[in-house]
């Protein structure tokens, strides 16, 4: 009874006068009877506009979905395909659990992408309610509750919410672990805290499933430090190490020994050898970037939080003797240093270290130090603050533009309407007055994401070369079938619109194609034949075609600016004509 009241009755609770008094809302909200269904509508209005009016963005979140789409097709749950390419970089769990909404939801493979994004506006959801629980444990109810109001805004858990990747599945299984961690330390006790104990493992085994190492490098590196800081392991055994390690290989090793199998080895060599391993050592796919790189955008990529971590960081540094902070930077800070110190870098990268950031904020946010920044530093926060709706209303007038749209008026009024609740929100910042920051904080962020993500993203037409491209060969008159192949245009995206059998060739195998009814690739006869040729493949495919003797007329074209490279594309769409005499 005892171990369970510690886990109820957080350690090192800030007891000190607040800074302001606290707002009503915030003591009728930060209610645990209250906070996570509030936390909850929070969340819905913050993730789900757009998941279905986005095409698919190039290129990981159609190289997912595809793979998933062709586990159904295929009836092969084991490997990983795009195409017949093996894809090993992954693992196995972000596949089954978008199959598995795709199966639920009655889709299957013929699923549009939204129903793939799922499982990530889930996973983010379950990382910000999981932000509650893991304040709990350390502090009260408000300042839990605005630990996970903070988590909830963040700008890029609210990209990786739309997207059909791993990173924010990992990050609820990142919380869950964590949390579990942090309410056995807080409990300090020999014996096992079983079910703590078991969300640990748990956690773990699901987010090695999810992404491989990487949650097992956040975890081990804050159970190192916690025991170097201390100097004592015997809270270690409240972790129930040796049956949570078994439960972990029994949740994980079944698909380790199957792919293993599956693949005759060559998943561990290409995704633990070729893919983590040259991401660790060189800058991969022209992500490489030097140390401290994580630490710059992440000013603007966990918006709103490093706005309020200025403000309170004097007050953070005279907390941080205290016991529940210790915990906190011992997750922070090894595993930050190893992103920083690895060669690639990617923003989502430092995507778990996100929440600790908002934990620490809210420890002090009600208290007084709260309000002991000084003249410089709350300007710097009400700039910071500014700086990304600010940025964003710009750029849904503005990007249009350049590509010569119109700019969407919903998504410009919308995220206009957002820089006024910021300016509010700035000027409660600067006053010092955090607490009455937030509620102004989050009306601009569900105006600036609903006005980008429901209107000006869909609208900006000229990008989703590849949505335009399946819509222009389905007007293609007479007929009912076609086979479809390009050159040139090789985005993951078409291949998903499109279809598992889209064919990726060269410009001369282009034009083969479709002199000689696909016999050479496999195409079966009787069926229009369709080649997209992408501007800069057009010389080789004409003099292709002219030696071939064929005549193959061009029936459309579509243009564009691939936001992969931000070139400029011209493809051309040809059927067959017959052969010249």
């Amino acid at each position: 009874m005892s171990a369970q009241m510690n886990l109820a009755v957080p350690m090192d609770r800030n007891e000190a006068e607040p800074s302001e008094p606290t707002a009503w809302w915030l003591r009728v909200v930060g209610r645990d009877w209250l906070a996570p269904f509030v936390l909850l509508v929070v969340c819905l209005c913050l993730y789900l506009p757009g998941l279905t009016s986005v095409p698919p963005l190039d290129r990981d979140e159609p190289r997912f979905a595809q793979a998933s789409k062709q586990m159904m097709e295929t009836g092969n749950y084991v490997s990983i395909h795009f195409q017949e390419l093996a894809r090993n970089k992954k693992p196995i769990g972000i596949y089954w659990a978008q199959v598995g909404v795709a199966k639920l939801l009655g889709y299957g493979e013929s699923a549009p992408i939204w129903v793939y994004r799922v499982p990530s506006v889930l996973g983010a959801i379950a990382a910000v309610l999981l932000s509650y629980w893991i304040a709990r444990a350390f502090f009260r109810e408000q300042e839990s509750f605005i630990a996970a109001l903070l988590v909830a805004l963040a700008l890029i858990l609210n990209v990786e919410a739309h997207l059909a990747k791993t990173d924010a599945v990992l990050l609820a299984c990142v919380m869950l672990s964590q949390g579990a961690m942090a309410r056995i330390w807080v409990a300090q006790q020999r014996p096992a805290v079983w079910s703590s104990a078991l969300l640990f493992w748990l956690g773990l085994a699901l987010g090695t499933l999810i992404k491989g190492p990487i949650i097992l490098m956040v975890s081990g590196l804050t159970v190192l430090s916690l025991c170097l800081w201390e100097r004592k392991v015997f809270w270690l055994r409240g972790l129930a190490p040796i049956t949570g390690l078994l439960l972990f290989l029994a949740l994980v090793s079944p698909w380790l020994v199957a792919i293993y199998i599956e693949t005759d080895g060559a998943f561990f060599r290409d995704a633990l050898g070729g893919d983590l391993w040259g991401k660790v050592g060189t800058g991969r796919e022209s992500h490489g970037a030097p140390p401290l790189t994580h630490l710059l955008i992440s000013f603007i990529i966990f918006w709103p939080i490093p706005s309020f971590l200025l403000v309170t960081f004097k007050g953070i540094r005279q907390e941080l003797n205290k016991f529940c902070y210790r915990f906190l930077l011992c997750w922070l800070i090894p595993s930050w240093v190893v992103f920083e110190l690895v060669s690639t870098k990617l923003p989502h990268y430092t995507l778990p270290m996100m929440p600790v950031l908002a934990l620490l904020v809210a420890g002090v946010m009600m208290t007084d130090r709260a309000a002991s920044a000084g003249v410089g530093w709350r300007f710097a926060s009400a700039a910071l603050f500014l700086l990304v709706p600010l940025g964003i209303a710009i750029a849904v007038v503005v990007g249009p533009l350049l590509l010569d749209l119109w700019p969407s008026p919903p998504g410009v009024v919308l995220c206009g309407l957002a820089v006024i609740a910021a300016l509010s929100a700035t000027s409660k910042l600067f006053e010092g007055k955090l607490v009455s920051a937030l509620p102004n904080a989050s009306v601009s962020a569900v105006l600036m994401f609903v006005g980008f993500w429901a209107f000006s993203g869909p609208a900006l037409s000229t990008i989703w070369i590849s949505s335009r491209l399946v819509e222009a060969v389905d007007r293609l008159p007479g007929c009912e079938r076609k086979e479809i192949a390009t050159a040139g245009f090789y985005e993951p995206s078409f291949v998903f619109l499109q279809g598992t059998q889209t064919k990726l060739l060269g410009a001369e195998a282009a034009a083969r194609f479709l002199a000689n009814g696909g016999q050479e690739t496999g195409v079966s006869s009787g069926t229009c034949r369709v080649a997209l040729v992408e501007g800069r493949q057009l010389d080789r495919f004409d003099a292709e075609a002219l030696r071939l003797g064929m005549k193959a007329s061009e029936v459309s074209s579509v243009s564009g600016l691939n936001i992969n490279g931000g070139k400029t594309l011209l493809v051309h769409i040809f059927s067959a004509g017959g052969a010249a005499q």
